[in-house]
């Protein structure tokens, strides 16, 4: 019987840590890159911080996450020419990164 409700421990603890997974996509829209998140569950985080790396991984720009869980900037050529990775924190442990690379950037932003 205890391992019953040992294994049912596990089982439970696993499907928590899984449904609040964050979704990140990024793309380039006419000179402008739009992230939009969501969780795994389909709920959209309401807070949280962007951040912008450079192929150096350093980091050109940090903005906060909008209430409708998007954030929208000017894509700088310079600083994206060897593409962009977007890191998206919304809090206890809910991260996750989109990698735009030079090829998504050119198709997207018309050149």
């Amino acid at each position: 019987m205890r391992r019953l409700f040992a294994a049912l421990a596990v089982v439970a603890f696993a499907t928590a840590a899984q449904a609040h997974n964050l979704n990140v996509f990024a793309f380039v829209e006419d000179g402008t890159v739009v992230v939009e998140t969501k969780f795994s569950t389909g709920k959209i985080p309401v807070s949280g911080e962007v951040r912008v790396l450079n192929a150096a991984s350093e980091v050109v720009l940090t903005l906060p996450l909008q209430e409708d869980g998007t954030v929208r900037f000017p894509l700088d050529p310079d600083a994206a020419s060897g593409g962009l990775t977007i890191e998206v924190m919304t809090g206890e442990g809910h991260d996750d990164y989109w990698i735009l690379t030079p090829e998504d950037i050119a198709n997207g932003s018309g050149s």
